[in-house]
């Protein structure tokens, strides 16, 4: 076998994580393969930045990783740093309802109810409500097969009261989206095919999550969410560390991809151009369209939207805050008069990431209809977020100090009829562009674990398509 080259066009979480995996087979199996890692930026990791401020560890980008999705917990196990995880605090969390904070009901499911007893027991609905929630149980299942959105299977199973002051915050702050346009089957085909198999979601859920027996002795619960004593920085570091064979070129754009009678050219920033037997374009897919220009199909892809959010992490003494809550955080719901969609007291969540004394306070902005509130300046943001959370906390005084960041137009949005447009895309680059690969999380999965296993799987294409019939 001559020897081949692959690019990786884009230096986040999938970028490096597909390098990874490449370079663990190549060495493992010894291939005559060079890999190469381009990134526009000056840093690696994308949205993952931590840094360090008078001894508080700030999240700039994502706080943590989904530990119920095992791919993130192996890669660090493989990296040697599983000794260094940390799950986040179970304390109570709240629900924003037109201006009260009620406890987060139990016996759900990502906000969906699974169980009776805690649903009829909860302050945060009527008793209409609940009792329009219970249809569940009985309505009959839709015969339909075409995707609908998340929000109207919700409604239609739950009804609105239940799906606005529960199942929304919750779906919508992880997505950053509006639940009423995301597509069933691209982001949680699950709940769709509890209704076929068992004519109900709480049925589908407390079957396959049942309740533990109670002559068990209770275990201490576990969070869901894990990350590392210094932060998430901790897994992007420990990546870029262990890339020794890979050549890294960062602050370098790749302003365009030309398809030769042998493999890719890739022309950079610089004006360097480099010769590729296989490309793994692992950049936002509004980056796409612009790289492949010659290739009208791929315009499609800005079909696909994008929201844009903002973080703004505050800090405080603790005394400053005069109405303390005994909890981690709360999510509002759309009929609630505020602009902050959530906010986490980071200083409950996660130990260790705040001085004694001091208090860490993230909160999120840019829900759907509210876009350009991420354009404000950083003092009208902070003005905002301050008033939110004086109608709840009761904060005296201006923060020690605030943090924010922007990120315009960098939520890829899952929209009804989504697993079609990808579908197409891909179908178009496998006949005109063999050998080249869209990954990330515009396609397949917008977490963190998911953007690991996008770039586990787009090396594994690589190798077979390099390997294969040489």
């Amino acid at each position: 076998m001559d020897k081949k080259r692959v690019v990786i066009v884009g230096g986040g979480v999938t970028g490096l994580s597909a390098a990874y995996h490449l370079q663990k087979q190549v060495q493992s199996a010894k291939l005559p393969i060079e890999i190469t890692l381009i990134e526009g930026s000056n840093r690696l990791g994308g949205r993952i930045h931590t840094i360090k401020r008078d001894g508080f560890t700030i999240e700039k980008g994502p706080d943590s990783l989904l530990a119920r999705k095992p791919v993130a917990m192996e890669l660090a196990k493989e990296l040697g740093i599983l000794n260094q995880t940390r799950y986040n605090s179970t304390g109570q969390s709240f629900m924003l309802i037109q201006n009260r904070l009620h406890k987060m009901p139990k016996g759900a499911f990502m906000g969906v109810p699974k169980e009776i007893g805690p649903l009829m027991r909860s302050k945060s609905f009527t008793l209409s409500g609940k009792i329009r929630g219970l249809m569940d149980l009985i309505k009959p299942k839709n015969k339909s097969t075409e995707d609908e959105s998340l929000g109207h299977f919700m409604r239609r199973r739950f009804g609105n009261e239940i799906v606005d002051n529960q199942i929304d915050p919750l779906l919508s702050g992880i997505h950053s989206g509006d639940i009423d346009k995301m597509s069933l089957q691209a982001i949680y085909p699950i709940f769709g095919k509890m209704e076929q198999d068992y004519g109900s979601v709480m049925k589908g859920l407390a079957k396959r999550m049942p309740k533990p027996e109670k002559n068990r002795k209770a275990k201490p619960a576990q969070g869901q969410f894990f990350s590392f004593t210094n932060g998430l920085q901790t897994l992007v570091d420990e990546l870029e560390a262990q890339l020794d064979t890979i050549e890294i070129i960062r602050d370098n754009r790749v302003n365009h991809i030309e398809k030769k009678e042998e493999g890719y050219h890739l022309l950079l920033d610089s004006g360097n151009v480099l010769a590729a037997d296989f490309v793994l374009v692992a950049v936002p897919h509004t980056q796409v369209p612009g790289m492949l220009s010659k290739h009208q199909p791929l315009k499609e892809l800005f079909d696909i939207p994008a929201t844009s959010t903002a973080n703004v992490v505050l800090a405080f003494d603790e005394k400053q805050i005069k109405r303390d809550l005994d909890g981690t955080g709360f999510l509002v719901t759309r009929n609630s008069n505020y602009r902050i969609t959530a906010c986490t007291w980071t200083h409950r969540k996660w130990e260790g990431t705040a001085p004694a004394g001091k208090a860490l306070l993230r909160c999120y902005v840019g829900k759907p209809g509210d876009q350009e509130i991420v354009k404000e300046s950083d003092e009208v943001l902070v003005d905002i977020v301050l008033k939110d959370l004086n109608k709840v906390m009761k904060i005296k005084g201006e923060p020690l100090f605030y943090e924010i960041t922007r990120f315009i137009g960098a939520r890829p949005q899952y929209h009804t009829g989504h697993l079609d447009l990808v579908s197409r895309i891909r179908d178009y680059v496998a006949g005109h562009l063999p050998n080249l690969t869209l990954i990330g999380s515009s396609y397949d999965g917008t977490g963190l674990p998911d953007c690991i296993e996008h770039g586990q799987k787009g090396a594994e294409l690589a190798l077979k398509a390099l390997t294969e019939n040489k």
